[in-house]
């Protein structure tokens, strides 16, 4: 019996620190922060320190019948955000082996885990919540999408072509087939290291773990969605006119639509907001924000020259025979524009 337990107390405490140390080095080259970087330092010498020597004693590596068990999602790894999640959950499964199997062999020891491990599920609400934040930060192109044949080749398209930022929007099939649509949009996004966004269903947003979800104005309340989704989820509302703009800001959207630019199908009856307010945008907003409505390859111009840096498209690419070319086209055009007009300062971890 006591052999068993100090090989299972070894093998978690080498999969915590282990876990620890992946975590560690993207706080360390990724987000070049001395602070979680020191941090995950710290807890892996906190793990060592009761990693005693008999411990190490009872290890029996050949006789492991774990040793050869695996599973087919364990082989890869579709963004950096997938390696956090795998190493976090790894971390937090071992140290929870620690803690129960802990008071068993010292009480200190698993109430020390147990600490760590609440530490650590903050630490991981706090890294998801930075990693997206940047993401959206250098999503200079957003596509919503529209109901079409090749939904999936189209979009697939657009994201060969460099798009950072899908919006899964079908106001007109059942669930079961907007559920599949956006599974299947969702693996598509982190295949090629894009977020996801849901259009106004927080309730589908967590089912298929996108990476947010858009309200509109009539959408339900956004401290509800909040509630729902978590800090570390992105929320997006679609604003019309200045004060919509304040408001959203208030209430804490991550980013908000600034339109619609020029009138548009897409929301037949309302009236266009106009270069006004996407100037109005460029000088009062201080959040990531996209000007969205009727935009296309030909008036872009203007609209950059209104001021905007981020755009939101859905038929210049959802109708496009090129998507990818399409895709290209806008984002060079923005890059210009950043380049001559350079982003502020943005610190993800300003609240």
């Amino acid at each position: 019996m006591q052999s068993a337990l100090y090989r299972i107390l070894d093998a978690n405490l080498d999969r915590a620190r282990e876990g620890l140390r992946v975590i560690e080095e993207w706080c360390r080259f990724g987000l070049n922060d001395v602070a979680l970087t020191e941090r995950c330092k710290y807890w892996r010498q906190e793990l060592a320190h009761w990693h005693h020597s008999e411990l190490r004693a009872a290890r029996n590596t050949p006789d492991d019948p774990g040793t050869g068990l695996t599973h087919p999602n364990e082989a890869t790894r579709g963004s950096i955000e997938q390696v956090l999640q795998a190493s976090f959950c790894r971390v937090e499964e071992a140290l929870r082996v620690l803690e129960e199997y802990g008071k068993v062999y010292r009480t200190e020891m698993s109430a020390a885990i147990k600490q760590m491990r609440y530490q650590v599920y903050t630490l991981e609400s706090h890294l998801m919540t930075v990693h997206r934040r940047q993401m959206l930060n250098s999503a200079a192109l957003y596509l919503v999408t529209s109901a079409a044949d090749d939904l999936f080749a189209t979009v697939e398209s657009a994201l060969k072509g460099g798009l950072g930022l899908v919006q899964y929007r079908d106001k007109d099939t059942d669930d079961l087939t907007r559920f599949s649509n956006a599974q299947k949009l969702r693996q598509l996004c982190r295949d090629y290291g894009a977020l996801f966004i849901v259009n106004d269903r927080v309730d589908l947003a967590l089912a298929v773990d996108a990476d947010g979800v858009h309200l509109g104005q009539e959408d339900l309340p956004f401290e509800w969605a909040r509630q729902m989704l978590g800090q570390h989820k992105i929320i997006g509302r679609s604003t019309h006119n200045p004060d919509q703009l304040k408001a959203a800001i208030a209430e804490g959207a991550d980013y908000v639509g600034v339109g619609p630019v020029y009138e548009t199908p897409t929301k037949a009856g309302r009236p266009a907001a106009g270069l006004d307010y996407v100037k109005y945008a460029a000088e009062h907003c201080p959040i990531p924000w996209y000007a969205i409505g009727g935009i296309d390859t030909q008036n872009i111009y203007e609209v950059l020259e209104a001021g905007a840096q981020r755009i939101s498209v859905v038929r210049a690419i959802m109708q496009a025979e090129q998507p990818i070319f399409v895709t290209q086209f806008f984002i060079a055009q923005l890059e210009q524009k950043r380049r001559f007009q350079p982003q502020p300062n943005f610190d993800p971890w300003e609240e």
